[in-house]
């Protein structure tokens, strides 16, 4: 899940260090070395061949089936090893030091995936059989100056509103009443509070992170074009449009009591046991809520009391957010052996063992060919059907993924007004921005 970004400073050391790693001859930057490779037979045989992965401390577990499952077929061996939280940060510091794995779990967006120096660092993986076999939301991911970086292996997070039932029952809410735009679905909370003993929304000031949702929503009318001037510092996040999604949160969300009392200081724990209690109508938040549903109750239970539908800020369009268990990078490590067996590793995950990896998991299949599994909840089918058309959060849009979360935590608490948050992010955006280079700035 999409939980965090790197704070600002870390971005600008990891920008710097990330390239001194890169002194030996195998991390050149032509990139010429590793492309047009010859399909692998996923299932060739490869004693004696070791090969790390490295992962964040809570998905350590997240390629068990598929390491089994290779180990068995073709006789390598791959050890996993969990890098220490802060994940984003004590990585590229790693590399810095000239430690570096054959496979890595890495976020696959535009603003994330420059920090590990993907020209110098990373395999291209263009010409994989399995890249077409990707749908078309996967195929945008993990791509970086036209070239492939990263292998999609599971779907990117979706952001929706989760709702509870029985509150939008008591509230005489029928699914006709949807919200088609963001202020219908305000308009939508008035009417829970209103008629019910719920808060509309659980908000988790506690936990900071999910703050940003409400604001990510609100512009999903901004176009290609605006966002490509962003990148090339020629908008800004102080735009008007920016500052306004900003206040229309705190005014009209919080401000009109919509959010339940202790929105301050709520969690994302919190927000499960409070909608599935029916304290809470409403969540907006990614899909690792429903991980917290799905590690809880069963199928039967989350279908009989919590929904799911998309929201944009003028559609019924649901957001995708992409975090690092969605992509899988292979390095150059000069190791031709090594390189040509994470390759295999790669096509074997995403060839003959994906319908068993996404069975184990029970996750969505990221292959319009391969089934997503039985047995999830409506929930997740629902999201699972609006990816196709869903509508990209800003790391997926912007160069650099600028800490929103905590600078709306500081608005919350009286300590920003709107325009001092969005001039907060457009400080750290151009900030890390003029770090890596970027043209205009």
């Amino acid at each position: 899940m999409n939980r965090r970004v790197l704070p600002a400073l870390a971005l600008i050391c990891a920008a710097g260090l990330a390239a001194t790693a890169c002194s030996d001859p195998t991390a050149g930057d032509s990139g010429a070395d590793d492309t047009g490779q010859t399909a692998v037979n996923p299932t060739a045989r490869l004693d004696g061949v070791k090969l790390t992965m490295w992962t964040a401390q809570n998905t350590v577990n997240a390629p068990k089936q598929v390491i089994d499952a290779f180990e068995k077929a073709t006789g390598a061996e791959v050890d996993t090893q969990a890098i220490p939280d802060l994940y984003e940060q004590n990585v590229p510091t790693k590399l810095a030091s000239g430690d570096r794995p054959d496979l890595m779990f890495w976020q696959p967006s535009i603003s994330t995936l420059p920090f590990v120096q993907p020209r110098q660092n990373l395999l291209t993986l263009d010409g994989e059989p399995w890249v077409s076999e990707l749908g078309d939301t996967e195929k945008s991911l993990g791509v970086i100056d036209g070239k492939r970086y990263a292998a999609i292996v599971t779907s990117p997070a979706m952001l929706g509103v989760y709702y509870n039932k029985d509150v939008f029952r008591q509230a005489g809410i029928a699914e006709k009443d949807f919200p088609q735009s963001y202020d219908e679905l305000l308009a939508l909370g008035h009417e829970v509070a209103d008629k019910t003993d719920a808060a509309a929304f659980y908000e988790a000031g506690g936990d900071k992170w999910p703050l940003q949702w409400q604001m990510q929503v609100q512009l999903t009318d901004l176009d290609r074009q605006w966002w490509a001037g962003l990148n090339a510092g020629k908008k800004k996040w102080t735009d008007p449009v920016v500052v306004g999604a900003i206040k229309k949160y705190k005014d009209k969300l919080l401000g009109a009591g919509l959010a339940q009392k202790n929105y301050r200081t709520g969690t994302f724990t919190g927000q499960a046991d409070a909608l599935w209690k029916g304290e809470a109508g409403m969540v907006l938040n990614v899909t690792s809520f429903q991980s917290q549903l799905q590690a809880k109750y069963s199928t039967a239970e989350i279908d009989k009391r919590i929904g799911w539908f998309p929201v944009a800020n003028s559609s019924a369009t649901g957001l995708y957010s992409p975090d690092q268990t969605n992509g899988v990078v292979a390095f150059k490590t000069g190791d031709d052996k090594r390189q040509n067996a994470a390759r295999q590793f790669l096509a074997f995950w995403l060839g003959p063992d994906y319908p068993d990896y996404i069975k184990a998991m029970k996750i969505p299949s990221v292959q319009p060919s391969v089934p997503t599994p039985g047995g999830l909840p409506e929930t997740s089918k629902a999201q699972v059907a609006a990816l196709p058309k869903a509508i990209g959060v800003f790391q997926a849009k912007a160069i650099v993924a600028p800490d929103t979360h905590l600078y709306l935590a500081d608005m919350i608490f009286g300590k920003k007004s709107p325009q001092q948050v969005a001039q907060a992010i457009q400080d750290q955006f151009a900030q890390v921005a003029k770090a890596q280079g970027a043209p205009g700035f």
